[in-house]
C-alpha cells in the first residue's frame, strides 16, 4: 500500500529519457532498452576498445556494454548514475553485461573485480563511488569476488575542469595510482571496471599500478565507450 502511494506521488522515472515508468518497467523504459547504442566488444576480442591499449599495457581482454554519445540515452543513464546518486543504474546494467559476459571463455579466469577508485576525499564528497553497483552486480552475476580495497588512488582532483590535464597526467604519471597487496595477490587475473572509456588513461594508470603485482594479468570492463 506504502509503495503504491510512493508511486502514485512519486512516480518513477526512466534513467535514460524520464518518461513515468509502467509498473512493469524498473529503471530503464522499454523504448530506451530497444533503443541504447550496444556495443557488442564481448563478442570480439580485437574490438575498438582493445585497441586503445596497444603498445600501454598487456590487456588480456577489455569491452565496453555501449557507446557513450553527447545529449544521448546513455550520457543521461552516466549523469544520473554519477551525480544523482541513481545506484540502481549500475545494477541493472552489472546483472545485463554480466549476462552476455558469461559466454566469454576468457572471463571465466578472472579472479577478482577491481573498480577504479575515488580518492578519500572524493568518496566523502560523492557519499558513492559510481561504479560500485556495477561492480557488485557483475561479481554476483559471475560468481567473481569484488575487491575494492586492494587498488587505491593517490592524487585528488579537484574539478571536472581540470579533467583533460588530469588525463594527460595520469598517462605520464603511474603514482596517482598504488596497490597494497600480499603474497596471496600473486599470480592474479584483474578485471578492472570504470563508467565510461574516453582517453583511457586513467584505466592504463591503474592497471600499471595492478601489474605491480607479481604475476597478475589485467582484463578491463566499464559500462560505456565515448564514441563520435
Amino acid at each position: 500500500m506504502f509503495t503504491q502511494l510512493k508511486n502514485l506521488f512519486f512516480p518513477k522515472v526512466c534513467a535514460g529519457c524520464d518518461a513515468f515508468l509502467l509498473p512493469s518497467e524498473d529503471v530503464i523504459c522499454t523504448f530506451c532498452r530497444h533503443h541504447l547504442p550496444l556495443t557488442n566488444h564481448y563478442l570480439t576480442n580485437d574490438n575498438e576498445a582493445f585497441k586503445k591499449f596497444y603498445g600501454k599495457i598487456p590487456a588480456e581482454f577489455v569491452s565496453t556494454f555501449v557507446y557513450f554519445h553527447k545529449k544521448g540515452i546513455v550520457q543521461e543513464m552516466i549523469h544520473n548514475l554519477k551525480y544523482r546518486a541513481h545506484e540502481e543504474i549500475g545494477t541493472v546494467i552489472g546483472n545485463w553485461f554480466g549476462e552476455n559476459l558469461k559466454s566469454v571463455a576468457i572471463i571465466k579466469t578472472i579472479d577478482e573485480i577491481i573498480p577504479v577508485p575515488l580518492h578519500k576525499k572524493r568518496l566523502q564528497e560523492r557519499g558513492y563511488n559510481q561504479v560500485t553497483t556495477f561492480g557488485v552486480a557483475l561479481s554476483k552475476k559471475l560468481l567473481i569476488r569484488y575487491n575494492n580495497k586492494l587498488l587505491q588512488r593517490n592524487v585528488y582532483s579537484k574539478t571536472q575542469t581540470k579533467k583533460n590535464l588530469l588525463h594527460r597526467m595520469e598517462a605520464g604519471n603511474r603514482s596517482l595510482f598504488d596497490v597494497t597487496f600480499s603474497e596471496a595477490d600473486y599470480n592474479k587475473h584483474y578485471l578492472l571496471i570504470d563508467d565510461v572509456l574516453t582517453t583511457g588513461s586513467t584505466l592504463e594508470a591503474c592497471a600499471h599500478a595492478l601489474l605491480k603485482i607479481p604475476g597478475a594479468k589485467v582484463s578491463i570492463v566499464c559500462i560505456a565507450m565515448s564514441h563520435s
